[in-house]
């Protein structure tokens, strides 16, 4: 999306309609998404031109962040994946496209429907064919309890981060957001509830079977997974202990035996150990991986084996940083921090915070009574302990900034209800 004077405002995530009785749904306005990852309404009205890949708004966008009214339903989040049933008795398909065009008089509105009817033949392989249908061709029908598609959506989502996608599916209706998460792969659904709230891991960890949760749960850090279970009955979490992964069990077993509040509550027990033997190339190789957090990669820790947690005997830590300097045959034995030291699992998390503040550190080591390392706590595990449980969901206080009209720039406006009919 961009204003009159051609600068980018924003990116349109969704469209929303409301249904007529005898009409198609009316178009009331956009979805958008500005800089700050924050999702705004932009009422229909305030858009002067659809095209091919961008769309023009007449400068004024109200930054308050958008809450969905009642009667309003989103096209992608909602829409897509409902069941419909076609009035000529052709029978039912599944709506995975909607097209919007504008009438005569300047109303924009539902103009067609891209759907998949059901597959006829008996082969695993392909779908079932798709047509296209106006809004008088066809019903809506969603049998009672009867789970809505997300296939759709999901899709849609596909490029977002974890913690932009948990975001998304917590603006959405709660039955929506329930039907999603389930429809999500594994390590995917496991990702977004490392990032969000509490109350909606456990409602959506309740959502699923069993099963399900337990291979959720393998996904999981094992202290976010700690963290989860601890939130269930003692019933509920000691079952999916014993379905989980014995390994992965194993290390959520221990994190739960820690006070919540020290150094074992908060740590992760899945840190890069390596022995003193190992070079500079191998360390660098390790913390190398597409997979590992920038954190946990920030420096590798040097023990006596074993080198699963809990270790052998801890000697220390070798920070990236120094790695790289030194040529790739150096035994990272040689190359250890002397002025870090270790924190025991005990160790409160108001010391742990002070640490890290007061040595600039992203990461700090943690062992037992016996000097061998159990884990280290990261700087996004004291973050999680420091921010208030509703953080990700506190709508904070936006400047306002109102450029004359004349420039074509875009104007913000804050407040519920704005001049023109925004929101």
């Amino acid at each position: 999306m961009f204003d009159p004077v051609g600068d980018r405002v924003g990116r349109v995530r969704d469209v929303l309609v409301v249904y007529r009785k005898d009409d198609p749904p009316s178009v009331v306005g956009l979805i958008v998404e500005i800089p700050g990852k924050r999702r705004v309404f932009l009422s229909i009205g305030r858009v002067t031109s659809i095209s091919s890949g961008q769309i023009i708004t007449n400068g004024l966008i109200n930054v308050r962040r958008f809450e969905q009214r009642g009667g309003e339903v989103r096209v992608i989040a909602e829409l897509l994946g409902r069941k419909v049933v076609f009035t000529d008795g052709t029978g039912e398909a599944t709506i995975e496209d909607v097209a919007i065009e504008e009438s005569d008089t300047g109303e924009w509105a539902v103009s067609q429907l891209f759907v998949r009817r059901p597959k006829t033949g008996s082969s695993p392989f392909g779908k079932g064919p798709t047509t296209f249908a106006t809004w008088s061709e066809v019903r809506e029908k969603q049998a009672r309890g009867e789970a809505q598609s997300a296939e759709q959506l999901i899709a849609t989502y596909s490029e977002l981060k974890a913690a932009d996608l948990a975001n998304t599916l917590l603006d959405l209706p709660q039955e929506r957001m329930l039907e999603v998460a389930e429809e999500l792969p594994d390590d995917r659904l496991a990702d977004v509830l490392q990032e969000m709230p509490e109350s909606e891991q456990v409602q959506i960890l309740s959502r699923l079977d069993d099963d399900h949760a337990a291979d959720v749960l393998d996904q999981m850090e094992p202290d976010d997974a700690a963290d989860l279970i601890a939130q269930l009955s003692d019933e509920r979490g000691e079952h999916l202990l014993e379905l989980m992964e014995p390994e992965e069990a194993e290390d959520v077993r221990m994190l739960l035996s820690y006070a919540p509040e020290t150094a074992g509550g908060l740590m992760t027990t899945e840190p890069i150990i390596v022995s003193a033997d190992a070079t500079v190339a191998e360390g660098l190789a390790l913390i190398r991986r597409h997979e590992l957090a920038p954190a946990l990669g920030a420096a590798v820790c040097v023990t006596l084996p074993p080198f699963e947690a809990p270790t052998g005997r801890f000697l220390g830590v070798v920070h990236f940083q120094r790695m790289l300097r030194y040529p790739p045959h150096v035994r990272l034995g040689t190359l250890l921090d002397p002025s870090l030291e270790p924190v025991t699992a005990d160790t409160s998390a108001a010391e742990v915070s002070r640490i890290l503040a007061s040595y600039n550190l992203v990461s700090v080591p943690v062992v037992d009574e016996k000097h061998r390392l159990v884990g280290v706590v990261t700087i996004d595990d004291i973050l999680d302990y420091l921010l208030p449980d509703d953080w990700r969901s506190q709508d904070e206080d936006e400047p306002v900034k109102a450029p004359s009209d004349e420039t074509g720039s875009i104007r913000i406006v804050n407040g519920r209800r704005g001049a023109g009919g925004t929101r």
